[in-house]
C-alpha cells in the first residue's frame, strides 16, 4: 500500500554503494572544488558531491556525455539513488567538469594515495608506456604547411579540370551551354574561396609559435599512431601502471607525440604516488634516451628500457657497436678481430659530450670489410655509458622483461578505450582533456578496487579513508 524506498531497489553488493561511500568522504573544498561550502545569500546551488557523483557513476557505466547523463538522472534507479533524486540539467553537469578541473585531479590522486594506504603497491614495480586518444578536432580542420600544399594543388588541378569542361561545353553543348556553364562557374568560386582560406590559413601558421594548427581544439596535434600506422590528431596519454594489480598510478595528458623525454616525469610522479623510496620501470624503445635514463639512475630509479637500433650496420652485414668490447680498467674497447680501440678525442653533440676510439691497425685489418666501408672504424662513447651498460646488463638477466611490461600496459589502455567507445574526447583544450582523462582514470581505478577487495572490504576502506 505504501511506496516503495529508493534504498530497497539498491542491493548491499552494488559498486555504487562505494561511489556514495568515497565521495561522501572526501572534503571537497580542501581539494579544490567550488560552492562545497554554501553562500550566505542567495539560492543554494548544487552541492559538488552531487555532480562529482553523477560523473564517476557516469564514467563507470560509459555515460560520458553531460545530456545523456541528464537523462539518466531522470530515469535511472541507481543514479536516483545516488543522487538523492535531484537530476540537474545538462548545462549545469558540463559546467561543473569545466569549471572542477583541480579538484576532479587531486580526488583522483586522492584515491591512489587510499590505494597506497591499503598497501596495494606492495611491489616497487611500474610499466610506463602512452597511448594516442582522439580530439574532437578532426583531421580536415587540422593543418601543417605540407597539407595546405598538398590542398592548393588539388584546388588548382580541379579548378583547372572545370576550365577545361567549360571550354568543352562552349564547343559541343550549345542548348545547355549556359545552365552548365553556371553550375561550372560556381564550383570554380567555391575552389577560389577555399584557396584564399588555405593562404590566410598558412599566413597565420607563420605567426605560431609551432607549425600547426587546428580549428575546433585548438591544444590538439597531428600525431603518428604506431597501432594502425597513420596520423591521429589528438593527445598523447601517458601512464604508469602497478605491476601486481595493474592500477593506474600516474598519469599526464600531453600533446607531444614522441615519448622521448617522457620516462624521468612519469617514473618520479608513479614513486611519488607509491611511496617507495625506489622503483623500477619498464618501457619500450620509445622511451630511450640516455639523458633521461641518467636522471633515473641519480633519483634511484632502475629503468628497463631496450635500446632501438638505429644503424645500419647489422642490416648490411657489417659489425654494430656491440661487437665491440669495452675495457673499463685501460678505458680502450676490443674489436671483433682482438685489436685495441684507443681515446682519441672528446667532442660535444647535442649537448652530449662523447669520447671517440679507433685502432691504427683498420687499413690492414683482413676483417675490414666485415667492420666499416671508412678507412677507420671509430666508436664513439658517451661519458655516462656506463649507465646504459648497466640498464643492458639488468634487461639480459631479464628476458621477460618486455613481456611484463606488454602485459601490465596494453590492456589498461585498450580497457581505456573500449570505455570510451570508437570515439574522441568531449572535451576541447589540453586542461579540460586532462580533466576527462581523471575521471576514466579514477573509475577504472575504482573499478579495479572493487574487484581485487571486493564491495564489503572497500566500502570498509573508504569509511576509514577520513579517519
Amino acid at each position: 500500500m505504501l511506496p516503495e524506498c529508493l534504498d530497497d531497489y539498491i542491493a548491499e553488493d552494488n559498486p555504487i554503494r562505494v561511489v556514495d561511500a568515497f565521495v561522501e568522504e572526501l572534503d571537497l573544498h580542501e581539494l579544490g572544488f567550488e560552492g562545497a561550502e554554501a553562500a550566505a545569500t542567495g539560492r543554494p546551488a548544487y552541492h559538488p558531491s552531487v555532480l562529482l557523483k553523477i560523473y564517476i557513476y557516469g564514467y563507470l557505466n560509459r555515460i560520458q556525455s553531460s545530456r545523456r547523463l541528464e537523462r539518466e538522472a531522470e530515469r535511472n534507479v541507481e543514479l536516483m539513488w545516488l543522487t538523492g533524486h535531484l537530476a540537474p540539467d545538462f548545462k549545469t553537469i558540463a559546467d561543473f567538469r569545466r569549471d572542477n578541473g583541480v579538484g576532479i585531479r587531486n580526488v583522483c590522486r586522492r584515491f591512489v594515495s587510499l590505494c597506497r594506504e591499503l598497501k596495494l603497491f606492495s611491489q616497487a614495480i611500474v610499466a610506463v608506456d602512452s597511448s594516442k586518444f582522439k580530439a574532437v578536432n578532426s583531421r580536415d580542420r587540422n593543418f601543417t604547411p605540407g597539407k595546405i600544399d598538398g590542398r592548393q594543388r588539388q584546388i588548382e588541378e580541379s579548378i583547372h579540370r572545370y576550365l577545361q569542361a567549360l571550354d568543352t561545353a562552349d564547343r559541343t553543348q550549345p542548348a545547355e551551354v549556359e545552365a552548365k556553364t553556371e553550375r561550372l562557374q560556381e564550383k570554380i568560386q567555391t575552389l577560389r574561396e577555399q584557396m584564399r582560406r588555405m593562404d590566410r590559413i598558412k599566413e597565420q601558421l607563420k605567426h605560431q609559435a609551432e607549425p600547426q594548427l587546428s580549428l575546433t581544439d585548438p591544444d590538439a596535434r597531428s600525431m603518428i599512431s604506431q597501432a594502425k600506422g597513420t596520423g591521429v590528431v589528438g593527445y598523447n596519454v601517458q601512464t604508469a601502471v602497478d605491476a601486481k594489480h595493474h592500477l593506474i598510478v600516474a598519469h599526464e595528458v600531453t600533446n607531444v607525440g614522441s615519448d622521448r623525454a617522457q620516462l624521468t616525469k612519469m617514473a618520479l610522479a608513479a614513486r611519488e604516488a607509491m611511496g617507495k623510496r625506489k622503483l623500477q620501470a619498464f618501457a619500450d624503445r620509445g622511451y630511450f634516451n640516455a639523458p633521461e635514463i641518467k636522471a633515473c639512475d641519480d633519483a634511484g630509479i632502475k629503468a628497463f628500457v631496450p635500446k632501438p637500433m638505429t644503424s645500419n650496420a647489422k642490416a648490411e652485414g657489417r659489425f654494430s657497436k656491440a661487437d665491440f668490447i669495452y675495457i673499463a680498467k685501460a678505458d680502450e674497447y676490443q674489436c671483433p678481430a682482438g685489436q685495441r680501440a684507443i681515446y682519441r678525442y672528446t667532442s660535444i653533440e647535442k649537448d652530449l659530450t662523447s669520447r671517440t676510439y679507433w685502432t691504427s691497425a683498420c687499413p690492414r685489418c683482413p676483417l675490414k670489410p666485415q667492420c666499416t666501408p671508412s678507412d677507420y672504424r671509430r666508436i664513439r662513447r658517451w661519458e655516462h655509458e656506463s649507465v646504459l651498460d648497466a640498464m643492458q646488463r639488468r634487461l639480459d638477466r631479464k628476458p621477460d622483461a618486455m613481456t611484463l611490461r606488454r602485459r601490465t600496459i596494453e590492456h589498461v589502455f585498450g580497457t581505456l578505450k573500449h570505455w570510451m567507445g570508437s570515439t574522441h574526447f568531449l572535451t576541447r583544450g589540453l586542461k579540460n582533456v586532462g580533466t576527462e582523462m581523471s575521471l576514466l582514470v579514477l573509475s577504472y581505478n575504482l573499478k579495479r578496487v572493487i574487484k581485487l577487495l571486493g564491495i564489503a572490504k572497500t566500502m570498509k576502506a573508504m569509511k576509514l579513508m577520513a579517519v
